[in-house]
């Protein structure tokens, strides 16, 4: 099987959209602290689920919109990759919103008990103005990369 130029466009899309979200959490931890991030800090950063903005909904809806402008938003390429955009948006906006929250949570709980129990790894999930934002992203890369392609 081979990849046309537009397959490999989408997949730079998607790939520019997680980039550019995970970009902006660096920059805007950067912002918080008013320092150079330490490297463990910047790998944090770099890899985090969940904040600002979200890189789920980046890339996502980059590829969504590319597809949508280079095979029509009636195609079904378009329709597939629109319902796993909603998909992945109402997992991150509900369900790994709702996982983190119970996860602090639990920490806090095993804390106070002075139990010795692991801490749960706490996986965040993303608010609606970082899905906005995010959103935003995804469509002008989307846009850009239909414009290059």
């Amino acid at each position: 099987m081979y990849m046309d130029m537009l397959g490999i466009g989408g997949l730079i899309a998607f790939a520019l959209g997680w980039f550019i979200a995970q970009l902006g959490k660096l920059v805007g931890d950067t912002i918080k602290k008013k320092r150079v991030l330490t490297f463990g800090e910047f790998l944090d950063a770099a890899t985090r689920s969940g904040g600002m903005p979200s890189g789920h909904t980046a890339s996502f809806l980059a590829l969504t919109t590319y597809l949508g402008i280079n095979y029509g938003f009636m195609s079904g390429i378009f329709v597939l990759a629109a319902c796993m955009a909603t998909i992945v948006i109402y997992d991150a906006t509900n369900v790994r919103y709702a996982v983190g929250v119970h996860g602090k949570l639990l920490n806090q709980m095993a804390e106070e008990s002075k139990r010795k129990d692991r801490k749960v790894r706490v996986v965040e999930g993303h608010t609606i103005p970082q899905v906005i934002v995010g959103g935003i992203i995804g469509i002008l890369i989307g846009i850009v990369m239909s414009m290059i392609m």
